[in-house]
């Protein structure tokens, strides 16, 4: 381990051989999708996406070694989840910092099928990531403000049109969809704001999930619940690239969809109503845990 440079010389060392393992692993990902994009056959097209899939477990896996090699975090998974390749699956968690990415990575890779993010469209000029993110057919949304969608609310149809479109696609390959439900990184002042009603989590949007589950019927029948949890109060990707972090819990449940969360979340307020109260139930159990973990 590198745990003995501590501090910046640490941070910039883990950083150099992540963005090295990056360079290395996004050109074949840019390869493969250039392929898929110029090759009109379907049967083809999906074997490109299953080895671009089968590109990004193994760049994912590559890191995590050296993410455990350099840093030595001790991590802490509570909970019995069942977990296939073969399946389909929502996960939702809530959201931080970038650190969580790296988190959910550590935990599900190689167990479940490739974790497919809904993306903010201005981090697709994020260099070589946001390649690798179109490669892997990640969906990006605008995510609009709500002063700027009620002025133009045509902008709220083509994100729910981008997310259509994306699970039509994952319809074809077991997939995981990825959903950090609060739409944003958790801060004092965002939670303030907010007024949540929790005391250590945004809102939870229900849309974009919502959609998701009505488009994906008869693939999607569980969704993994995941509280992450970092027990000294630091979570940004600085603090864990320069050994800051010695400890990460998470904790997993597996929930069953009910059958009466089938509907049309755009066109019945009934149903919008159930789905939410179903979503704010999974939403209090979250925030037990980190009340419970954080005092």
């Amino acid at each position: 381990m590198l745990r003995f440079m501590r501090g910046p010389i640490l941070g910039v060392v883990s950083l150099l051989v992540l963005s090295s393992s990056t360079l290395v692993w996004v050109l074949p990902l840019i390869f493969v999708a250039l392929l898929k994009l110029c090759v009109p056959i379907p049967l083809f097209r999906r074997g490109c996406t299953e080895l671009l899939n089968d590109l990004a477990s193994a760049w994912i896996g590559f890191n995590n070694v050296a993410i455990d090699t350099c840093l030595g975090v001790k991590w802490e998974i509570h909970g019995h989840v069942t977990l296939k390749l073969s399946a389909w699956y929502m996960v939702v968690a809530n959201h931080q910092s970038w650190t969580d990415i790296v988190v959910l990575g550590r935990v599900f890779n190689n167990k479940i099928p490739l974790l497919k993010f809904f993306i903010k469209k201005q981090l697709m000029y994020v260099p070589l990531l946001g390649v690798a993110w179109w490669a892997l057919d990640f969906p990006f949304m605008s995510r609009h403000k709500k002063s700027i969608l009620a002025k133009k609310p045509h902008l709220k149809d083509a994100d729910l049109r981008a997310t259509l479109k994306a699970c039509e696609k994952f319809k074809q390959t077991p997939t995981t969809i990825m959903n950090f439900l609060e739409g944003t990184r958790f801060s004092n002042e965002k939670h303030d704001r907010q007024q949540s009603p929790y005391r250590f989590l945004l809102k939870p949007r229900a849309g974009g999930m919502a959609y998701a589950l009505q488009t994906m019927t008869g693939h999607l029948t569980k969704v993994i619940d995941v509280t992450i949890v970092y027990p000294e109060h630091r979570n940004t990707l600085w603090q864990l690239m320069s050994g800051k972090i010695n400890r990460i819990k998470v904790y997993l449940r597996e929930i069953d969809l009910p059958e009466s969360l089938s509907g049309n979340y755009q066109d019945d307020r009934d149903y919008r109503v159930r789905f939410q109260a179903w979503l704010n139930s999974i939403w209090q159990e979250k925030d037990k845990i980190l009340s419970a973990e954080n005092g």
